[in-house]
């Protein structure tokens, strides 16, 4: 992270742009620099579409940062199925596997993913899943941590433990839970008909429980016809369940408005302005570059008075200086039957 980011940072306004937006490949065009130029665009998302190896990436980042060094650069590196960038990167087991390796093995591990993502310049991975594993979820499955709520939490209490050693902020994901319905909300709008009582005490006391150790919570395209008749990433009852009474402070973000599990009210500018309007702070808008340029060609202004300062990231080091870091060894030693 260069100084001038670390600046900018230090200066940010107090309205910033309430976008996440993507990129086409693994380098800048003419079109993404003018895209990230707007500033309703508050940060970048990464796929591995973006990526080939480390060195290209911090050619990336840092091209970036010379168009908007104040950006948050994100990805979606969780480990077992979801891990964007592979190729010179350690591979990481499941939540579910680390769950089976212990509290160690989480926290460890969660420094070991935080360090390597923000050696390459990127402010935060969008994890940990809080979701409950019910075995009724393939999206989810082993991207949880277990199958109730107490196991959740012991779980993810040592990861979040691990990635604040490293400096990186916590996203929690996907509230108020993804586990108990069968569809995939990236294909189809879910529905969870059970009653409010027992989603709160079941999967909305996970987020309740680690609410202190959460910078930002992400919101699911899931439909819980008992509370409202919309989603709740457009569900002002539940992001006011969320604020008023779990009292959460941090960046409510709305999981990505064009996973088919939120684009039934319309077109993608609708769809922003209901989540705005229910209480979402950052719009998560990618794999869909017409749609970007619909939100930024629209007449509503996409910016958030909520800060993200608390988004970024410490200074990295650079990646191949971590390699020689002692405690990246160790823990890359400790826990190689784990990572493939």
């Amino acid at each position: 992270m260069n100084d001038l980011h670390q600046d900018n940072v230090q200066n940010a306004s107090s309205q910033e742009g309430a976008l996440i937006v993507d990129i086409e490949g693994t380098s800048l065009v003419a079109e993404d620099i003018e895209i990230l130029k707007n500033e309703q665009v508050g940060g970048v998302i990464f796929f591995a579409r973006n990526y080939t190896c480390p060195e290209q990436m911090l050619e990336l980042t840092g091209a970036i940062r010379e168009v908007r060094p104040e950006l948050v650069l994100t990805v979606d590196q969780e480990g077992g199925r979801v891990q964007r960038f592979q190729a010179g990167m350690t591979r990481l087991p499941s939540f579910a596997r680390l769950a089976g390796a212990g509290a160690e093995a989480c926290e460890e591990l969660a420094w070991l993913m935080c360090r390597e993502i923000m050696e390459l310049d990127i402010d935060l991975s969008f994890t940990p899943v809080l979701d409950i594993n019910y075995g009724r979820n393939t999206v989810i499955a082993d991207r949880s941590f277990g199958s109730n709520a107490e196991a959740v939490v012991q779980c993810a209490t040592s990861y979040l433990k691990g990635m604040k050693k490293a400096g990186m902020a916590a996203t929690g994901k996907h509230f108020p839970g993804h586990g108990w319905v069968e569809l995939d909300s990236h294909v189809a709008m879910p529905i969870d008909e059970r009653p409010f009582a027992e989603i709160a005490e079941r999967d909305m006391s996970v987020f309740a429980s680690l609410m202190p150790e959460l910078s930002a919570i992400m919101t699911a395209h899931i439909l819980y016809p008992e509370v409202d008749d919309v989603i709740a990433t457009y569900s002002s009852k539940w992001l006011n369940v969320l604020r008023q009474d779990l009292g959460f402070k941090g960046v409510i973000i709305s999981d990505d408005l064009g996973m088919e599990g939120c684009v039934g009210v319309g077109s993608v500018t609708t769809r922003a302005d209901k989540a705005v309007n229910a209480g979402c702070d950052v719009l998560l808008a990618c794999n869909n570059r017409a749609a970007v340029l619909e939100l930024l060609g629209s007449e509503q202004c996409w910016t958030t008075a909520q800060s993200l300062d608390g988004l970024r990231a410490k200074t990295g080091r650079g990646y191949h200086q971590l390699a020689e870091d002692p405690e990246y060894q160790r823990i890359q030693q400790r826990w190689q039957m784990l990572l493939d």
